[in-house]
């Protein structure tokens, strides 16, 4: 076998952003196995590499160990001490990649960054007179990373589904599985991409009264009291949040037979497990590029108002002031998309 080609890559967030690049790093480790990977990035998303071959996760405390620059340095130092890099694959490309690169560029390390097309997203979102067209999907983006190190990358874009893993702990929430099971991950971390959340309980309402079982997904205090007001109030609807851990949580998730999120991270959560997603999108659109991984076009639920996207990250206010994107969406159109996916 050829020496190991030990390459360093840097994503620190978002979640979404991170799990989008499990399936490159997958794809590049399955291609070439002369390369062994120590990932970088916030100790939360170490769940997602747990169970990856000649992968080392590892933790940088962004919040206390590795604060500011000198927490940058610190950081750099503590890397530099642990192997001899072959490249470093910087895949986020935000102002501590960037200075950390730099470190390792100037102590003898080649390296690469993601091209996030930023101009061309400019073009995408602009109203009037937008340019909507398909952008590059972000997988590609992070292959590229690879591809301009020297090494060929093919991406298949297709769901593979991971095999069921029995959990004890996840039966006694979760019980056993006798008919079609539905996430529901309605949150995400900025307005623009939220389907208004009185919508989504009807989504619940008309769900809950079939053969189904409904499993809410989300993350905050907030998202915890309204999924369990939900399930306090509809039969087959089971809150997860905050309840799992992030690997309990994929084990679960592995068992849907469909999820339904926002663009946001759900989506990229079923990706990775292999499981079809009814994509939820508003303010943003998924030429942009952030289509989960393997998913399919045809399972997308948006409007075609003439002003949309308005944003790449669905962080900017809206002009109309009424988010008619989101709020144009009715909720049977959802529950047919997902009809498709319940057993009959």
């Amino acid at each position: 076998m050829p020496a190991t080609k030990h390459i360093l890559v840097t994503r620190f967030s978002a979640m979404g952003d991170v799990a989008m690049t499990v399936p490159v790093i997958k794809a590049l480790l399955a291609q070439h196995p002369d390369v062994t990977i120590t990932y970088v990035s916030r100790p939360e998303f170490a769940g997602f590499f747990s169970d990856i071959p000649r992968l080392t996760f590892y933790e940088a405390d962004l919040k206390q160990l590795y604060t500011g620059l000198g927490g940058i340095v610190k950081l750099f130092r503590h890397l530099k001490k642990e192997n001899n890099y072959y490249a470093l694959a910087d895949l986020h490309d935000n102002l501590r990649t960037k200075i950390l690169r730099n470190f390792f560029g100037l102590s003898g390390t080649k390296y690469a960054y993601i091209d996030k097309g930023r101009d061309e997203k400019k073009l995408l979102t602009r109203f009037p007179n937008k340019v909507l067209k398909p952008l590059k999907l972000t997988t590609e983006r992070y292959a590229d990373v690879f591809r301009k190190l020297g090494f060929e990358l093919i991406l298949d874009h297709q769901l593979q589904k991971q095999p069921i893993v029995f959990s004890e702990e996840l039966e006694g929430i979760a019980g056993k599985k006798t008919s079609t099971w539905i996430g529901i991950a309605p949150f995400a971390k900025h307005k623009g991409k939220i389907y208004p959340l009185e919508k989504t309980e009807e989504i619940i309402r008309i769900l809950s009264d079939q053969d189904v079982k409904l499993f809410l997904f989300g993350g905050s205090i907030l998202e915890e009291e309204i999924c369990l007001e939900w399930q306090r109030k509809y039969k087959n609807t089971i809150s997860l949040v905050r309840r799992i851990n992030m690997q309990q949580e994929l084990l679960l998730i592995r068992q849907l037979d469909v999820m339904m999120s926002m663009d946001s991270a759900g989506m990229h959560l079923a990706s990775l497990e292999g499981v079809p997603v009814v994509s939820v999108w508003g303010a943003t659109h998924h030429y942009a590029g952030f289509l989960g991984y393997g998913q399919s076009e045809s399972n997308i639920v948006a409007d075609d108002i003439a002003c949309r996207p308005c944003s790449i990250y669905g962080n900017k206010p809206c002009f109309r002031k009424d988010y008619a994107c989101l709020y144009n969406i009715e909720p049977q159109t959802i529950v047919d998309a997902l009809s498709k996916f319940i057993s009959q």
